[in-house]
C-alpha cells in the first residue's frame, strides 16, 4: 500500500472545505448565506450566526468565492441582444493605504488612483466583469474579445478607448454629456450592475483590499447571473445546489489568500 493510498479521505477532500475543521453542516450554511443575500454577508455575520471566530468566516467566505467564480461560459452577444460595456472605480485612494497594501493591489493607472472594473452585460443576459490595470487599449481589449462574440453588437460610453477596442463589433455610443438615454442606446443595465456591486462593498463589507477586490466581483457575479428571471426562474435552493456544483477541484490556502505565496487568483 503506498503512502498516497493510506491518506486520509473524507466528503471534504478535493473540494474548498479540505482541511478544514469547520464542520461541514456550518460550510454548507455559510454557503447558503453568501449565495442567497442580495448584497452578501459579512464575515461579523457569519461569525455570529455560525459560532466560529470572525477570522475563521473571513477565510471561509473567501473559500466560497472561489467557488462561485466560474471557469467556463458562452460568449456574449452571440443571440444578437446588444452588450452593455462600461467601466467603475471602486475603493480609496491608493495614496491613503499603507505601503504595505499598495505592492498588492492593482497600479490603478487611469481610475483616479482608484481600482478600476470592467464590465459587459448582456441584455437580458449575463454580466461578465473583472478588475484590470488601467483603461488601456490593450489592457481593456482582452477581457472584452475574450466575453463577447465577434460581430456582436456592444454600447460604451465615450471613452476614448472604446473605438479602439470595439473594431471587431457593431459600436454604438452614447455621449454622457449630451444624455444618459437615446432609444435603444445606453449603458443602465450595467450601471445597474454597479450599484448592486458597491452596495455590498460600501454597505455590508465596509473596507475592500484591493488585493481581494476580483473575488468581491466574482461573488456579485454569481448571484446577478443565477437571479430569478423570467426566461431563468431560479430560486434560493437553485442557487445554493450550483454553488456547491462548483466546490470541487478547487482549492485556497490561507498562504495564498493573504499572499505570502503564489497561487490562484486573490
Amino acid at each position: 500500500m503506498t503512502k498516497e493510498c493510506r491518506k486520509q479521505f473524507s466528503v471534504k477532500s478535493g473540494t474548498i472545505f479540505e482541511d478544514s475543521p469547520v464542520p461541514l453542516d456550518k460550510w454548507l450554511t455559510a454557503v447558503w448565506l453568501i449565495v442567497n443575500c442580495k448584497n452578501g454577508i459579512s464575515s461579523y455575520e457569519i461569525a455570529r450566526d455560525l459560532d466560529v471566530t470572525q477570522k475563521s468566516a473571513w477565510f471561509m467566505l473567501h473559500r466560497i468565492r472561489l467557488a462561485l467564480q466560474s471557469s467556463s461560459w458562452e460568449k456574449l452577444g452571440g443571440n444578437g441582444d446588444p452588450v452593455e460595456i462600461d467601466e467603475t472605480f471602486v475603493g480609496g485612494k491608493l495614496k491613503n493605504m499603507h505601503k504595505s497594501k499598495r505592492v498588492l493591489g492593482t497600479s490603478y493607472k487611469g481610475g483616479k488612483n482608484k481600482a478600476i472594473v470592467l464590465g459587459m452585460l448582456e441584455r437580458g443576459g449575463k454580466v461578465r466583469a473583472e478588475v484590470i490595470q488601467n483603461r488601456q487599449t490593450e489592457t481593456m481589449q482582452r477581457p472584452i474579445h475574450a466575453n463577447v462574440e465577434v460581430g456582436a453588437h456592444v454600447i460604451t460610453d465615450e471613452h476614448t478607448t472604446y473605438p479602439f477596442v470595439t473594431k471587431p463589433y457593431y459600436h454604438e455610443v452614447i455621449n454622457h454629456a449630451e444624455g444618459y438615454v437615446r432609444e435603444h442606446i445606453h449603458t443602465n443595465g450595467i450601471e445597474n450592475f454597479w450599484a448592486l456591486l458597491k452596495r455590498g462593498l460600501g454597505g455590508t463589507y465596509i473596507a475592500v483590499e484591493p488585493f481581494h477586490l476580483s473575488r468581491y466581483v466574482d461573488e456579485q457575479m454569481f448571484r446577478y447571473n443565477n437571479r430569478s428571471t423570467p426566461k431563468n426562474p431560479l430560486d434560493d435552493a437553485d442557487r445554493f445546489m450550483l454553488a456547491v456544483s462548483q466546490i470541487s477541484g478547487k482549492r485556497l490556502t490561507y498562504a495564498e489568500l493573504t499572499g505570502k505565496v503564489a497561487g490562484t487568483r486573490n
